[in-house]
C-alpha cells in the first residue's frame, strides 16, 4: 500500500518537474523577446519583467520537490558518501521526518494566510501595467511546500522499504 502511495507521489512530482522544465523554455523566450524589444526598439515592459520574475519563481518553487525526488538537493555529501546504505536510509528518514516536513509545514501554515489575504484584497502589482492576481504567484509557495511534504513522505517510504529489504 505504501509503495503505491510513493509511486503516485513520485509520478506527480515527475509531472511537476516537466512543467517546471517547460517554464524554463518559456522564460528564455520571454527574456529574449523582452531584451530585443528593449534594446532594439527602446520599448521596455514592466509586464514582461514581472512575467520573468514569476516564471523564475515557479521554476524554483516547483523544482524543490523534483530535486528531492532525484537526490539533487543540498547536503554535506563529503560525510554522507562515507556512510553505509543503512545509515544513509536512517539519515534520510530522520532528515525528512524531523527537518523537511516540519519546516515545510510551517511555510504552508503561514503562506496560507498570506495567499488568503492577497486573494481577498485582489492584490495586484504596485507597478503601472504590472500583473494582476498576485495571489496566484503567492499560492505557488503554498503548493510548492505541499509538494515538498508529499515528496518527503515518498522518500521516507522508500527509505523504510530499503531498510526492510536489507533486514528482512
Amino acid at each position: 500500500m505504501f509503495n503505491k502511495l510513493s509511486f503516485y507521489i513520485d509520478s506527480l512530482i515527475k509531472l511537476v518537474g516537466k512543467l517546471s522544465a517547460t517554464f524554463i523554455v518559456v522564460l528564455i523566450l520571454v527574456i529574449v523577446y523582452d531584451a530585443l524589444n528593449r534594446y532594439l526598439f527602446s520599448n521596455g515592459s514592466i509586464f514582461l519583467q514581472e512575467i520573468e520574475w514569476h516564471l523564475f519563481d515557479l521554476i524554483f518553487l516547483l523544482g524543490i520537490s523534483y530535486a528531492l525526488k532525484h537526490d539533487k538537493h543540498v547536503r554535506v555529501d563529503i560525510l554522507y558518501a562515507k556512510y553505509s546504505n543503512k545509515t544513509k536510509n536512517i539519515l534520510n528518514i530522520f532528515s525528512n521526518f524531523f527537518i523537511i516536513i516540519p519546516f515545510s509545514s510551517v511555510i504552508v501554515y503561514y503562506s496560507y494566510g498570506l495567499v488568503e489575504v492577497s486573494y481577498l484584497q485582489n492584490e495586484v502589482s504596485s507597478n503601472p501595467n504590472g500583473l494582476c492576481c498576485r495571489y496566484l504567484i503567492k499560492s505557488a509557495i503554498l503548493i510548492a511546500f505541499v509538494l515538498l511534504i508529499l515528496q518527503s513522505i515518498s522518500e521516507i517510504i522508500k527509505s523504510f522499504e530499503k531498510l526492510k529489504v536489507k533486514n528482512g
